[in-house]
C-alpha cells in the first residue's frame, strides 16, 4: 500500500485536480546558489562571492537588486557576482525570498 492509497483511506471524498502548467512553471525548483566570503588576493578587503546563476541576464538582474536592497557596490564577472564586503546572511535572505537555495561556503 502506498501513500496515494493510505491518503484515499483516510479522505474518501478528496478528488485530485490538475495543476495549471503556469503553476508548475512558478514553482519549478532553481538550481542552487553558493555564497562565499573571501579575503585573499584582495589586499585584505572582505568581498562576498555569489556563484552558481546558470542564466546571464538572470545573475544580472539579482546583483543589481541586492546592490539596490543592501546600497553596497559589486560587480558581475566570470559567472560570478563579487560584492563587496561581508554580506553573507543578509545576500541569502534576499535570495531564499526569490525562491534560490542557496548554500554558505565557509566560515
Amino acid at each position: 500500500m502506498d501513500l496515494k492509497d493510505q491518503l484515499k483511506n483516510l479522505f474518501p471524498d478528496h478528488v485530485e485536480q490538475e495543476v495549471p502548467e503556469e503553476e508548475k512553471e512558478q514553482y519549478k525548483t532553481k538550481g542552487e546558489i553558493f555564497c562565499k566570503f573571501e579575503k585573499k588576493g584582495r589586499n585584505g578587503k572582505p568581498v562576498t562571492l555569489v556563484e552558481g546563476f546558470e542564466d546571464d541576464e538572470e545573475m544580472k538582474t539579482i546583483a543589481k537588486l541586492i546592490k539596490t536592497k543592501l546600497a553596497i557596490g559589486g560587480s558581475v564577472k566570470d559567472n560570478t557576482i563579487i560584492f563587496q564586503g561581508n554580506n553573507r546572511d543578509k545576500i541569502m535572505d534576499i535570495l531564499h525570498n526569490n525562491q534560490y537555495k542557496t548554500k554558505r561556503i565557509g566560515g
